[in-house]
Parts: structure tokens; sequence; C-alpha cells
């Protein structure tokens, strides 16, 4: 069974299932496992204050022993599962585990049933899912925070770890995440991981660049589902204003995103205190409103299910 079929199932498993909340309180979750190694590595090589080079060697041999000894293991558990019947259904099923389709949505979508109870709500609720500072946002920063995040994590949570299951197999899922996950942990211009987190930062940035391509075409493509002006609006978006962002990949799918329905996203914003100010994706309304996440989510579920035809028809022809 090819590793296009294995992702097209595990598309299907983690769409529809998730994963399960009895295995997250029983064994939390791989990432989590991910990250106890990540942080372990951390505290055992970025230690006392070296030059650039030495600090950015260090953070490297951190990063590579933490993907051997999690995409080895990955590669034996596949290798074994091949042989029998019935196996490869079971590595789809671990991948899937991997995958954040079901999770996204849910973390979004209560964004937007907590905005129609209170602004403050509507704050709590984002809080989780973005970096930002949020005690000051009004609707229209919720909203836009809310809908920035899906559209990024649509890219680095859903599509990237699907295109590498489809390309590796399972060890190319797991050391995607696992990369994924040490950008997010030590990928950032920290005094302490600004040189060690070098190449985290950089090879995500790497592994990530495929996925946000075709997310953006995905949010094209399912803005067709709205009209031929938001198709259109969406790619030109993408094509004019994915290069502003400071992130090589981030700008793809917000800009696809906040063309297709017709908005502007990015801006000023506070993180830990300091004010950056993102430069502006999209020539649409400023001022977002808690149906505009619903719209979001709805674009969401039609490129995903885009995705999914495109995975199947690919799995089908190969």
């Amino acid at each position: 069974m090819s590793t296009l079929t294995l992702a097209a199932i595990a598309i299907l498993i983690e769409r529809f299932v998730g994963y399960p909340s009895v295995l997250q309180k029983a064994i939390g979750h791989p990432v989590q496992w991910f990250g106890l190694l990540i942080a372990s590595a951390d505290k055992h090589f970025n230690t006392a204050p070296e030059n650039q080079i030495q600090c950015r060697l260090k953070g490297a041999l951190a990063l590579l022993l933490v993907l051997l000894s999690t995409a080895l293991p990955a590669w034996l558990v596949s290798q074994v599962l091949q042989r029998f019947t019935g196996g490869p259904l079971i590595e789809a099923l671990l991948a899937s585990s991997l995958i954040a389709q079901k999770s996204l949505h849910q973390h979004v979508l209560d964004v937007y049933r907590a905005l129609s109870n209170s602004i403050a709500g509507g704050r709590n609720a984002v809080a989780k899912i973005v970096g930002r500072e949020t005690r000051r946002l009004d609707e229209s920063g919720v909203a836009k925070a809310a809908l920035e995040s899906l559209a990024e994590n649509t890219a680095d949570g859903i599509l990237a770890p699907i295109f590498w299951f489809a390309l590796l197999g399972l060890p190319g899922i797991v050391a995607y995440k696992v990369i994924n996950t040490a950008d997010s942990m030590i990928g950032h211009k920290s005094v302490r991981h600004l040189h060690f987190g070098f190449a985290a930062a950089n090879l995500d940035d790497m592994v990530n660049l495929p996925a946000s391509r075709l997310t953006a075409l995905c949010f094209a493509c399912a803005g067709l589902f709205i009209s031929q002006q938001s198709a259109k609006s969406s790619l030109a978006a993408a094509w004019r204003d994915a290069g502003k962002h400071r992130s090589p990949n981030a700008g793809w799918p917000e800009s696809a995103m906040a063309g297709a329905l017709d908005l502007r996203f990015g801006g000023p914003r506070s993180y830990e205190g300091e004010i950056v100010d993102l430069p502006f994706m999209g020539h649409g309304r400023d001022q977002l409103t808690r149906q505009d996440i619903a719209a979001g989510l709805a674009l969401y579920n039609r490129a995903l299910w885009i995705m999914f035809a495109l995975v199947l028809l690919l799995a089908i022809a190969l």
C-alpha cells in the first residue's frame, strides 16, 4: 500500500476521530513526548555562554540527536508493520495522531462561540492558539488573530505533516513534527535561543516551504465555492503579499485566506510588551467580526476536502 494511500486514510481517520481524549489523559500526545526530548536536549546542550558558531553547532547536534531518537524508531516500526496484514493501516492510524485537522477546527470554533458571549471570553479562547497579547483586543482583533492562526496552522499543522508522510512515510511525518516542535520551543530569537535554535528555525523554514504554497493554492481553490473573484483575489493576494511577511512561509496561507475572504490581515500587535508592526496582507476589510471566523472555518473545511481529493487522486494515479 503506497504512502499516498496511507496518507488519504490518515486524513480521514483524524478528520472524523481526532486524537482520543482518553489517550491524551492516559499517555499524553506524541508532540508532548517530542517536546520533552527537545527540552532535555536544550537543558543539557545549551549551557554555558559560548561563541556564536559553537552555540549553533551544539544546537544543530542537539536537534540531530532528537531526530535520530524519534525518526529511527518510527522507521523500524514502519518496517515491522509492513510485514503484517493490516500493518499499513496501523501505520496510517499512528500518523493520524500527528495531523491537526479536528483539533484546529475545534480551537477556532471555540473562539467563535466565546465571542458570542463576551469579548473577554473571546480573548481567553484566542489566547490558547496565538502568541500575541490578547488582553486589549477588540472583536476585530480577536477575529483577526483567530483567522491568521487558522491559516498558518493549516499549513504547518495539517498539510506539511501530510506532505511528509505521503513522501517519506511514518519517519517522514515524525521527523517533520520534531522539527516543527523544536522551532516553536527553541527557534525563537530570545537571548538563550538566538543561536542555539538557529538550526531548528532554519530547518523548519525549509521543510514548511512546499506545504505553505500548497495551502495557499487550496485556499484559492476553496474560494471558487464563494465566487470566481474570491479565488482570483486569493491568488493575487498570495502572489503580491506573501513575501512581505517576516516568515518565508506563513505569508502564503495567511494572504491567500485574506484574499479569498476579502479581508486584510497583518498590522501591529504586541508580543510580551513589544509592539511588532507586520505588513498588511490582502486589500479587503480591516474591521472583522465573529462572522468572519465562521466564513474562515467554511473556507478551511473546503480547502481540506480539496487537499484530500488531491491526495486521493495522486494515490490512484500513481
